[in-house]
């Protein structure tokens, strides 16, 4: 079963939901909830908090291009405990931690230089005889992967990039007046069984977010009150969980920042430029750096010729490598004098959202609560049309 198999997703998805959502404990505290804390037989991964381990686990789902039941058994989808089962795969993969973090200790420091995506590059078995065709084609770009180089041609400052930004949505008194949106659409992922769903956004200035996706399995609500952020899912292992790890926080304010972009400058610190061109759908791009107050480091693609941004990467750190988040922003319209993309797809290693607005209202006024922390998700038994 290979974790681009979309259908096997949503199938499996609403068992390991149901079992989740009526055996693990809601926390509802400002600390983080440590993994050895919610799962069993935990052995090398203690001490980490959910969030970095639910990461690390789409780690692995990335290097070898396979999903949950490739090292848990079957039942593990219908039965939450199982999970907990040792299995031979379970073992070899505490195997393969040992030997990596063995390696980049001995020769590389112990920073995080060869990790399993390394070897296996997608595939369960890593590949040990040279391919022609690889060696012989022209490389395909992934734009995620361009980084500062020297040698880079001479360009704008990240400051000029930015301001041209503000520029393109509307310029900078149009975008300051804009102090408060609430849309509404619809959301489309693996946990809505590929399905259409309501879909409802609230923002405020300054930094507070507010989103709820109405699933066939319940309600799934992520807040951001300027300061603190909490995730409320009912396709999560908690019902409720703060967001603590610097990445989690790092993205839930940045995502906070973009939906009222005045104050985008702010938002990250040390802007960088000097990245080697390159493209996204064949239109040309311009990249900036920044690095959150937690440390999560983000780029920026900016369309070259008309300055509105493309997408955001941010890299999040976990203990066995780095985990990248993908928002991709298109179709955007004037909502009050400004332009605000009404679509935006979300990627990361363990599936991916598609949303589109239909309707923006601008400067409402929205009650606080909205961004506060919200209850714990009820997860319901999805009624499916045949």
């Amino acid at each position: 079963m290979n974790i681009r198999d979309g259908k096997w997703w949503i199938g499996g998805l609403v068992a390991f939901v149901l079992a989740c959502g009526t055996t693990v404990n809601t926390q509802t505290a400002q600390k983080p909830l440590l993994s050895d804390a919610v799962f069993k037989n935990v052995q090398l991964l203690k001490g980490i908090p959910v969030g970095e381990f639910m990461d690390t686990m789409g780690f692995f789902s990335a290097s070898i291009g396979s999903n949950c039941v490739h090292c848990h058994v079957d039942d593990s989808l219908t039965h939450w405990e199982k999970f907990a089962e040792d299995v031979p795969r379970k073992q070899t993969a505490r195997r393969m931690i040992r030997m990596v973090d063995a390696i980049n200790k001995a020769n590389f420091g112990g920073q995080k230089v060869l990790t399993c995506y390394s070897c296996h590059r997608g595939d369960l078995r890593p590949e040990a005889v040279p391919s022609l065709l690889v060696q012989y084609s022209l490389p395909v770009e992934d734009p995620n992967r361009v980084e500062i180089v020297r040698d880079a041609p001479p360009g704008p400052s990240a400051n000029a990039i930015l301001d041209r930004y503000i520029e393109a949505i509307g310029g900078s008194q149009r975008v300051a007046s804009l102090r408060s949106f609430v849309g509404r659409g619809t959301y489309q992922a693996f946990d809505t069984y590929d399905q259409k769903v309501p879909f409802e956004i609230f923002a405020n200035a300054p930094s507070k977010r507010a989103t709820v996706v109405h699933t066939q399995n319940g309600d799934s609500v992520s807040t951001f009150d300027g300061q603190s952020g909490w995730t409320a899912g009912v396709d999560k292992p908690i019902t409720l969980l703060p967001l603590n790890t610097g990445g989690e926080l790092d993205g839930a304010k940045f995502d906070a920042e973009l939906a009222l972009p005045a104050r985008i400058k702010q938002s990250l610190n040390n802007w960088r430029v000097g990245f080697p061109p390159t493209t996204i759908d064949d239109k040309e791009m311009q990249v900036v750096q920044g690095t959150g107050a937690g440390g999560t480091r983000m780029k920026l693609y900016f369309d070259r010729e008309t300055g509105l941004l493309n997408r955001v990467v941010r890299y999040t750190n976990t203990v066995v490598g780095t985990v990248p988040t993908q928002i991709d922003y298109s179709d955007y319209r004037d909502v009050s004098g400004v332009k605000l993309p009404f679509k935006w797809t979300v990627t990361w290693t363990t599936g991916q959202s598609m949303i589109e607005l239909t309707d923006v209202q601008p400067n409402p006024t929205i009650d606080p609560k909205r961004f506060a922390q919200p209850a714990p998700a009820v997860v319901k038994r999805a009624v499916r049309s045949q």
